[in-house]
């Protein structure tokens, strides 16, 4: 089973820069979009993928950033909207699809680029800590990809000394991390086949990206039954299709079974 997750900052830009023809190449199972910056409808009429049932949540008010999708090759048995947290579902932060063993989950954490938003991210950190918890208690295994807008450790950031006061390494926020990778349970898929430093998946610019000064804020996070399933992973820089590079992991599972 193959999983793509990239935040593609608008999928009609990520699209006019090749991403579903590229998409459409890599036989993947399941595909998880984050900040796509359109409405379900228009996700649904407009940016289909041939082969695949397409999923979106915009939130309720429409804002310059957030929107989750999920393109799937088998129908799931359910789709859940949203968190139930009203200012997280504003935005279309959280969608899940739930299949017969396994949920597949496409999540954007808030950015913290502002006094306002940083409050915004503890708020909802603090509020998925309660889903999560919840969720550990379901006879299922979950799989969830998307823009954590958190760098783990030091070898998930390029100039982590600079970066421990800045939002996405800050104290506060890998001791989060940290809890979701400890004391919870869950593991960062990709770190279960590649524990190399310099692998990143988001460059503040083109500069940057080019001398790979970045952050690794974007993952696969998955329950213990899935993680001696992890076949491989890695990182897509091939092409740029946003300021984000698609995280691309291979599981020893067959959906529906």
């Amino acid at each position: 089973m193959r999983v793509i997750s990239l935040n593609c900052e608008g999928i009609k830009s990520a699209r006019e820069k090749g991403l579903f023809d590229w998409l459409l190449e890599q036989d993947a199972d399941l595909i998880c979009l984050q900040d796509t910056r359109e409405d379900e409808q228009v996700i649904e009429d407009q940016y289909f993928l041939d082969g695949y049932f397409s999923y979106a949540f915009s939130g309720y008010n429409r804002a310059e950033r957030g929107g989750v999708a999920i393109y799937t090759r088998h129908a799931p048995k359910a789709i859940i909207s949203g968190l139930g947290i009203p200012e997280v579902d504003e935005t279309g932060r959280y969608l899940q699809a739930d299949f017969d063993k396994i949920s597949l989950v496409s999540l954007y954490v808030p950015e913290g680029d502002t006094e306002e938003n940083l409050n915004f991210k503890y708020r909802f950190l603090d509020g998925y800590s309660h889903h999560l918890s919840k969720q550990r208690r379901k006879r299922r295994e979950f799989l969830m990809c998307g823009t954590w807008n958190i760098a783990h450790r030091k070898i998930d950031v390029a100039n982590w000394r600079d970066a421990q006061e800045v939002s996405g390494f800050n104290q506060a926020e890998r001791g989060w991390m940290e809890g979701l990778l400890g004391d919870m349970g869950f593991f960062d898929a990709y770190r279960e086949v590649d524990r190399e430093a310099g692998k990143y998946s988001w460059w503040q610019d083109e500069y940057l990206r080019h001398d790979n000064v970045g952050m690794r804020i974007d993952y696969q996070i998955i329950t213990p039954g899935m993680r001696h399933r992890v076949l491989n992973g890695g990182i897509y820089k091939g092409q740029a299709f946003s300021s984000h590079a698609p995280v691309i992991i291979d599981y020893d599972w067959e959906l529906g079974f």
